[in-house]
C-alpha cells in the first residue's frame, strides 16, 4: 500500500531547552514516512546546535536558516522546500502523541480532499495552566469533537496552529503563506473557512501544548488584540455581511468601540445597540446609541456582538432566539 510523504513545517527560534522534547516526539511517530522542514528564525541561544545534531542522525530533518525575518516567512520557505502530498505544523516548544501523524492521516484518507484533519489539545506547563488558557482548550476542543470549529470563527482562532492537516491542493487552493498578515493561524483559519475546508470531528487527543511567559503567543505585538478585531471585520465583510440588511453592533466597551471604528474606517454605515442603561442615547464617535430593543424595528438586521461576559453572552443569544435569528446568518460573537 503506498505511503504518503507528510510534511511537517516547524519554524523556531531560541527554544533551546524545548526542542530535544519536540524533535523526540517527532522521530518518535508510529507513521515514519514524514520529512521535517525546520526553519531557524534567527536564534541566539542553542536551538540551531540542538536542531543540527538531530539532522546529522536522521535524514528526514531538513535544518534551514530563515533568509527573511518572522515566522511566515520561515513557514513560507519551510513549505518551498516540502514535498508532501499532506502538510501539517508543529511548533517547536510543543509535543506531539505518537499517533499524531497516524491519525489525521488516516482521517484525510478517510474524507478526502476539502477537508481537514484535526485532534484535540491540551495545554501543559511547568507553573500550571492558568484559567483563560483552560477555558480555551475546553472551548476550541469541545468544538473539534462536533467538527463545527467554525461555528464561532469570529470569536477566537478555532483551529489550533500546530494541530492540523490537510492535502497539499488544498491548502495551495486557500493561499498556503502568502498573505503577510497576522495573526497568521488566525488568517489561514479564515481562509480554510473561506474555501469550505470541512473539519472533521474527532474524540482523539493529539497535541500537547506548552504555555510559558516568553511563548511569542504572549509576547509579540502581531498577536495584540487590536490585530485580531481588524482581522475578524475585514474576513466579516468579506464572507458574511450582507449589505442589503442593516448592521448593527451590539456592546459599546473597548471592543465594540474598535469595531466600531474600524468600520466608520471603511465607510460601513451600521446602528450601535447596547443593554447599559448609562450609554444608550449617548453618542460616541458621533453614532447614537440605541437600546437592544431597537433590533425589533430593524427588517431582518444583522449583528456583531462585542459583549465577552459568558453571562450576558447567553442573555443575548436568547433574546435572539426569541427573534428568530441564527447564529453565523443573523448574529456574530467577536468575543
Amino acid at each position: 500500500m503506498h505511503k504518503p510523504l507528510i510534511s511537517i513545517l516547524t519554524p523556531f527560534k531560541n527554544t533551546s531547552q524545548y526542542l530535544t522534547e519536540c524533535l523526540d516526539s517527532i522521530i518518535n511517530q508510529s507513521y515514519p514516512h514524514w520529512e521535517l522542514l525546520i526553519v531557524d528564525d534567527h536564534s541566539t541561544d542553542e536551538s540551531y546546535k540542538t536542531v543540527l545534531a538531530f539532522a546529522e542522525m536522521d535524514n528526514r530533518i531538513k535544518l534551514i536558516k530563515n533568509s527573511g525575518h518572522g515566522i511566515i516567512e520561515a513557514l513560507r520557505l519551510a513549505y518551498s522546500e516540502s514535498n508532501g502530498t499532506f502538510i501539517t505544523r508543529m511548533d517547536s516548544d510543543d509535543i506531539m502523541h505518537p499517533e499524531k501523524l497516524s491519525v489525521m492521516l488516516k482521517d484525510l484518507q478517510t474524507h478526502g480532499k476539502k477537508h481537514i484533519a484535526l485532534g484535540l489539545v491540551q495545554y501543559f506547563s511547568e507553573n500550571g495552566i492558568g484559567d483563560g488558557y483552560a477555558k480555551y482548550e475546553s472551548w476550541l476542543n469541545g468544538l473539534t469533537l462536533k467538527g463545527k470549529n467554525y461555528s464561532e470563527i469570529y470569536k477566537e482562532c478555532v483551529i489550533p496552529s500546530p494541530c492540523w492537516m490537510l492535502h497539499r491542493d488544498d491548502l495551495e487552493l486557500c493561499g498556503a503563506f502568502t498573505p503577510n498578515r497576522y495573526p497568521e493561524d488566525y488568517d489561514l483559519t479564515f481562509r480554510f473557512y473561506k474555501h469550505e475546508m470541512s473539519c472533521i470531528p474527532t474524540h482523539t487527543l493529539l497535541h500537547y501544548w506548552r504555555d510559558y511567559s516568553t511563548r511569542a503567543s504572549r509576547t509579540d505585538d502581531h498577536y495584540a488584540e487590536n490585530h485580531f478585531l481588524e482581522l475578524k471585520v475585514d474576513y466579516f465583510l468579506e464572507l458574511n455581511h450582507d449589505a442589503s440588511r442593516p448592521l448593527t453592533i451590539w456592546g459599546a466597551g473597548q471592543k465594540g468601540k474598535k469595531v466600531a471604528k474600524l468600520l466608520k474606517q471603511k465607510g460601513i454605515t451600521f446602528i450601535w445597540i447596547c443593554d447599559n442603561p448609562k450609554k444608550i442615547s449617548k453618542h460616541i464617535y458621533d453614532e447614537l446609541l440605541y437600546s437592544f430593543e431597537h433590533l425589533k424595528t430593524l427588517d431582518h438586521p444583522q449583528c456583531i456582538v462585542s459583549v465577552a461576559n459568558t453571562e450576558a453572552q447567553i442573555e443575548i443569544k436568547r433574546y435572539f432566539n426569541t427573534l428568530k435569528m441564527e447564529s453565523m446568518v443573523d448574529y456574530f460573537f467577536f468575543c
